[in-house]
C-alpha cells in the first residue's frame, strides 16, 4: 500500500512537472503583444499602413527572431490629455507593453507643459497599474516658444522616467526632424524613408527593453 502511494506521489510529481515544463515554453514562445500609443507620427500620417513605424518596427524585431504583434494605436492631431482619453480602449487586456509615443502636437500648439506632463504621468501609472510595462518616446519643443517653455516642455520625458524607472528613448524624430529629404512636404511628418531611420535608431532601445520584459516572464514562469 505504502509503495502504491509512493509510486502515485511520484507519478502526480511528473506530470504536474511536464505540464509546468509546457507552461512555460508556451509562454516563451508566444508572442509578445506591443501596443504603439501615439499621434500622427507614429500612425504614419500620409503614408501607407505597411510603411507605418509599427509595421516597420515590427517587421525589424521579428528579422532579428523576436515573435512580437504590434498594434498601430496612433491617432493623428492626438495631444498627451487624448491618448489618455482614450486609453483604456486603446490598450486592450492582453497587452504585454506600451510604446508611448505623445507630445508633439503639445508643443506643437504650445500648450502648457503642466497639463502635458499631468497627462502622461497618468498614462503611465495607469499603464504600470495593469502590469503592463512601458517605455516613452520623448519630444523637443519648437524654439519658437521660447528658451524657458523648451526647459519645461523637453524636461518632462526624462523627468517621468526616472520617476517611474521606464526605458526612455530620447526623442522620436532623431536623425530625421528638419531634414527635408526625410519629411514630407509638411516638413514634419516622415517619409517612409524616415520612418526607416526612426525605427534603425530605436531598435536597440527597443529590443532591450523587449528582452526585459520576456525575462520577466521567464522568472515568474
Amino acid at each position: 500500500m505504502r509503495l502504491a502511494v509512493h509510486i502515485l506521489v511520484l507519478t502526480l510529481g511528473v506530470v504536474t512537472g511536464v505540464i509546468g515544463l509546457t507552461q512555460a515554453q508556451a509562454d516563451g514562445t508566444k508572442p509578445l503583444k506591443l501596443v504603439v500609443l501615439g499621434d500622427s507620427l507614429s500612425a504614419g500620417l500620409g503614408l501607407p499602413e505597411a510603411s507605418a513605424f509599427p509595421a516597420r518596427l515590427q517587421k525589424a524585431l521579428r528579422d532579428k527572431g523576436i515573435n512580437v504583434e504590434i498594434s498601430n494605436a496612433g491617432v493623428s492631431g492626438d495631444t498627451a490629455s487624448g491618448g489618455r482619453d482614450r486609453l483604456d480602449w486603446s490598450v486592450p487586456e492582453g497587452t504585454d507593453a506600451v510604446i508611448v509615443e505623445l507630445g508633439a502636437n503639445d508643443a506643437l500648439r504650445g500648450l502648457d507643459p503642466a497639463v502635458t506632463r499631468a497627462a502622461l504621468t497618468d498614462i503611465v501609472k495607469r499603464l504600470k497599474s495593469r502590469g503592463i510595462a512601458v517605455m516613452l518616446c520623448g519630444m523637443v519643443a519648437p524654439p519658437n516658444y521660447g528658451s524657458d517653455y523648451a526647459a519645461r516642455f523637453n524636461s518632462i520625458y526624462p523627468d517621468l522616467g526616472r520617476e517611474f524607472d521606464v526605458p526612455l528613448y530620447p526623442f522620436f524624430l532623431a536623425g530625421v526632424a528638419a531634414n527635408s529629404k526625410l519629411n514630407q512636404a509638411d516638413g514634419i511628418h516622415p517619409t517612409a524613408e524616415g520612418v526607416d531611420i526612426i525605427v534603425n535608431n530605436v531598435l536597440p532601445a527597443v529590443e532591450t527593453f523587449l528582452g526585459s520584459i520576456r525575462q520577466q516572464r521567464a522568472t515568474k514562469g
